[in-house]
Order: C-alpha cells, then sequence, then structure tokens
C-alpha cells in the first residue's frame, strides 16, 4: 500500500497566464511545497536539514505530464508518495487534482547533496528512518 500526503494551494491571479489558466512552470512550484511540507510532516524542516546535517535535496529529473488545465480560484489538492528510496535519492510520484480529478502527474528524482560542495551523499539515517515510519500503511 502506498501512504499519499497531500495539501491545499488555492490559484490566485499570480499563478496565472492572460487567460486565467495556470501558467504550465506553477504545477512544478505547487509540487515543490508539497514535498517541502511533506519533509516537515515527518520532522525535517527544509533549513533544519542544511543545518543540521550540511546536506540539501536537489532534484535531480522532473517528468510532467499536464492532462487538464487549473483556473483561477480553483481549489487544488496536491500530493505526492515516495516510489523508492535509495542510499543517495529519493523517487516520488506527484499528483495535482481538482475535486479529484486528475490534472497534473509526474515524477520527480531527488538527490541528497552535500551543501556546500554539492556532491552526492548519503541520505542521513535520521531522514531514513522518518521516510520509513512514514511510508508504513
Amino acid at each position: 500500500m502506498t501512504v499519499e500526503f497531500s495539501i491545499p494551494i488555492r490559484i490566485y491571479y499570480e499563478d496565472t497566464d492572460a487567460g486565467g489558466v495556470v501558467y504550465y512552470g506553477n504545477y512544478l512550484r505547487f509540487m515543490e511545497r508539497c514535498r517541502t511540507e511533506w519533509l516537515r510532516h515527518i520532522g525535517f524542516d527544509v533549513r533544519d536539514v542544511t543545518e543540521r546535517f550540511g546536506v540539501i535535496f536537489a532534484v535531480h529529473s522532473a517528468d510532467i505530464h499536464y492532462l487538464k488545465p487549473a483556473r483561477l480560484s480553483d481549489l487544488l489538492s496536491v500530493s505526492m508518495s515516495v516510489e523508492k528510496c535509495g542510499r543517495v535519492s529519493i523517487a516520488v510520484k506527484q499528483e495535482v487534482r481538482r475535486q479529484g480529478e486528475l490534472l497534473s502527474q509526474g515524477g520527480v528524482k531527488l538527490a541528497m547533496l552535500d551543501a556546500n560542495c554539492l556532491r552526492p551523499q548519503p541520505i542521513p539515517s535520521e531522514i531514513l528512518e522518518g521516510i520509513n515510519t512514514w511510508k508504513m500503511p
């Protein structure tokens, strides 16, 4: 069973183009917010990860599919689930929905990097424990 985490996001003028449709790049921003809130949910603020462990999560790759447009004033649900967690990377599946209707979906691979030299580093054991505890149904 896959455990999913989600957050609500309201669409404002700043998120849309001249036609009132959400600009395609903003879906990646919404997904980033969801991942950041998930990390906080499992006990790690983004700043704490850098200050405490000297590492950062960086997007290695993203694959996103746009199925239907979101529009001004829509209330969206942005979700994520961990697909795979390795020694230095995490692969997540993400979806953007409006009242259950799938608007966008994608996969994001995150790499753990040393905050100073930006080289791959093992994910700290405390963070791995948080991820593994969260993934349990």
